[in-house]
């Protein structure tokens, strides 16, 4: 029977290369994984008080369905927690979706037809171009430079009558780059003059080393921007699978949007309750593992980019925020691609990471990414295993 070609053309390079790991894993030797972003599946776990919030919603029988759009507590805290950020936002603007995943979906559903454009970061995060093609979209991306500002010129040579959306992603996954506050200004200035939704992702808001974090909040203004964030990454709860969308208040450009995505809500029914009971802990309860999870983490950063930038054949920029590095590689005609790198370097070491065209071959190619989350040992032991396996191959 045949299957579409929207299901077909479907790609999730993270979590796409296991298969490789998979068959690696049957000569019986190790693995480290550094390809998924799971801090829980590492040395960072959920705080207490989250999960003791979530163990009593289901002592106490809240296992019904709640609102499609969200528990109206949480929803409440999230728009103070955006408002904080300098985001317009009430209540009613705030739809709690199964992880962002889900609000992205909705959001490419509702925005984007057949042949459309969207702009996205160059490299981006794997779901938004998957979710734009789905809808029949073109995903398009343009140039970020390492400081965290985007190369104007290059965004708007590729806005056409067909573009719909600029996404942005911010810190950035794959890169960890940052945009500055001047450098979103920019953006939305010119999304504003071509009447284009924003898509603002930022769910590693918190998790920023060296700068005091700007959100897109403060240069929305009246324009059709639509936040995305979540609990996984900054609350530790990946495997909850809680995110949500904020709409601008301020913009009665999204007047649309905002009466007809909530009917996508209602066809999936309802996010978790429990977990939504143990997210307005997350927003409302303490927050002090958040600055020891940013200090480790900033200590691993300072340490994977050294010993890359030691390497010889690897040039590694520092990222500012995420727990991810994109370390350039010197493919020097020994490697067809990234992806036969990345496999090799596998094959080889057990070291798994995740080829860098899998984030867009426009910027991602002749790259890889690598997730810092493990303690300092694994990533000390993984790179003199990238090490020892690269100088015996660039001999």
């Amino acid at each position: 029977m045949k299957v579409l070609d929207r299901t077909e053309g479907v790609e999730y390079a993270i979590r796409d290369i296991i298969s490789h790991a998979r068959e690696y894993q049957k000569t019986g030797k190790d693995i480290i994984y550094l390809n998924i972003g799971d801090p829980v599946n590492y040395d960072f776990k959920t705080p207490q008080h989250i999960k003791e919030a979530l163990i009593k919603a289901v002592m106490e029988d809240e296992n019904y369905y709640t609102e499609s759009e969200g528990l109206p507590e949480l929803r409440q805290a999230i728009a103070e927690k955006e408002n904080g950020k300098g985001f317009s936002v009430n209540e009613d603007d705030v739809l709690v979706t199964n992880g962002v995943s889900e609000a992205l979906d909705m959001t490419m559903a509702s925005v984007v037809n057949p042949n459309d454009q969207v702009l996205m970061p160059g490299p981006y995060y794997p779901p938004y171009a998957s979710y734009a093609k789905f809808y029949g979209a073109h995903p398009v991306e343009f140039r970020v430079f390492s400081d965290g500002r985007a190369d104007l010129d290059d965004l708007k040579s590729k806005i056409t009558d067909k573009t719909r959306a600029i996404c942005l992603i911010s810190p950035n996954n794959p890169t960890g780059e940052v945009f500055s506050l001047n450098s979103l200004k920019e953006i939305v200035d010119i999304a504003a003059q071509h009447d284009l939704y924003i898509i603002c992702d930022e769910i590693y808001d918190k998790i920023v080393f060296d700068d005091i974090f700007s959100g897109i909040g403060k240069v929305s203004r009246d324009l059709p921007v639509i936040l995305l964030n979540g609990f996984s990454k900054v609350y530790l709860m990946t495997g909850w699978r809680c995110g949500y969308m904020c709409m601008n208040s301020n913009s009665p450009k999204l007047d649309n949007f905002r009466k007809n995505v909530p009917k996508l809500a209602r066809v999936r029914i309802a996010s978790n309750l429990p977990v939504q009971r143990a997210a307005v802990q997350a927003l409302n309860g303490p927050q002090d593992h958040i600055k020891e999870m940013v200090h480790k983490l900033k200590n691993r950063r300072n340490f994977i980019v050294k010993r890359l930038n030691s390497i010889p054949g690897i040039s590694c920029n520092l990222p500012r925020g995420a727990f991810y590095v994109f370390p350039q590689i010197d493919l020097n005609n020994r490697w067809k691609s990234d992806l036969d790198f990345v496999l090799d370097l596998l094959n080889n070491t057990g070291v798994l990471t995740v080829h860098g065209s899998g984030f867009g071959s426009s910027f991602g190619s002749d790259h890889f990414r690598i997730v810092y989350l493990a303690q300092e040992d694994i990533l000390e032991d993984a790179m003199d295993r990238l090490e020892t396996f690269l100088v015996r191959k660039l001999k």
